[in-house]
């Protein structure tokens, strides 16, 4: 399972759509297009927040708005012409928690259990063009539990849409927990230190391995174990650990399972993970090692590839993935 959380205590209610075009009367004024707020996506920084609007439509359906930029530094594909289907990923989790701080009444400070989260990408609807991609989000939550208790298991359901098209479908479970129940959850790991620094890191797989383009983005160490790596990121990673954590964030394991699938296809050739199914079912701890392995899935449509990704940590599988999709060569 992965936690995500934010400490700051406030709870605020974010209104309709705003965009930047004139309003409809002559009295009124431009509205102009904001983020939603960065707490309520739990990210440290702005420029990783991808929604500008979140709206009920009623009580179990919202819609959402956002944007994704041209030229992200770690959310596009090797050669600059789409966007990456794991940004997809992130925007999934991103309408999760939007939601639940904005309209369901989830305080600041909460803590997040995803328990899983999937997604199928139209690939031709992830190009880049000429102007930053502005997307709409249909989202559907429904309470698995007691309606009222913190502790209820929510399943979000999205479909995403560019220029009216839709570009990915998406589901994710989450559980809310408040900040009593998580410390007697976690107990000592609460203290945890968030890795090893960077002189006592293990040589990472080169970038070409893994369909990376920078060092920094790699997240596998070799092994001399057939199908299997060290999971080993960079704990200074901007994006991948832009918020602080007791754990291994859950978008490190997501990258996790590409770069391995990655390196079983051979040197300068990447998968583009247009399907992809993961659950969580522990912690990824800091300090022991998990060890990350892959095998091919056979009977793949032509054109495609699939695999079957784990990590393993203490003896114990702490996720498992399936993922899916066409190889590109660069």
């Amino acid at each position: 399972m992965s936690v995500l959380t934010v400490n700051e205590p406030e709870h605020r209610h974010i209104d309709g759509s705003e965009r930047c075009l004139p309003g409809d009367r002559h009295d009124e004024p431009p509205r102009l297009t904001t983020t939603v707020p960065r707490e309520y996506v739990h990210r440290a920084s702005v420029a990783e927040v991808f929604l500008t609007s979140c709206t009920r439509i009623d009580e179990t359906h919202f819609a959402l708005t956002g944007q994704w930029p041209r030229a992200h530094t770690y959310f596009n594909s090797s050669d600059g012409r789409r966007h990456d289907p794991l940004q997809l990923a992130e925007t999934i989790r991103q309408a999760g928690l939007c939601i639940a701080h904005a309209e369901l009444g989830v305080l600041l400070g909460q803590h997040f259990v995803m328990w899983d989260l999937s997604w199928a990408a139209a690939p031709e609807q992830l190009g880049i063009g000429a102007t930053p991609t502005d997307f709409a989000v249909d989202a559907v939550i429904a309470t698995e539990g007691r309606k009222n208790a913190m502790t209820a298991k929510r399943r979000l359901e999205v479909t995403i849409r560019c220029d009216g098209r839709t570009a990915a479908t998406g589901t994710s479970r989450f559980t809310c927990l408040t900040p009593e129940t998580y410390r007697r959850l976690r107990g000592d790991t609460l203290s945890a230190s968030p890795g090893p620094g960077p002189e006592e890191q293990p040589v990472r797989m080169d970038p070409a391995e893994v369909g990376r383009t920078l060092p920094s983005d790699v997240v596998l160490a070799p092994t001399d174990r057939p199908h299997c790596w060290l999971l080993a990121p960079d704990t200074r990673h901007p994006v991948m650990f832009d918020h602080a954590g007791d754990h291994i964030p859950g978008m490190v394991l997501l990258e996790a399972v590409r770069q391995a699938s990655c390196a079983l296809l051979g040197p300068a050739a990447t998968l583009i993970p247009v399907q992809a199914s993961t659950e969580f079912h522990r912690y990824v701890e800091f300090g022991s090692p998990c060890w990350i392995e892959a095998t091919p899935m056979p009977d793949q449509p032509d054109g495609l590839a699939g695999f079957l990704v784990t990590g393993r940590q203490d003896g114990k599988t702490v996720f498992a993935s399936s993922v899916s999709g066409p190889v590109a060569q660069y």
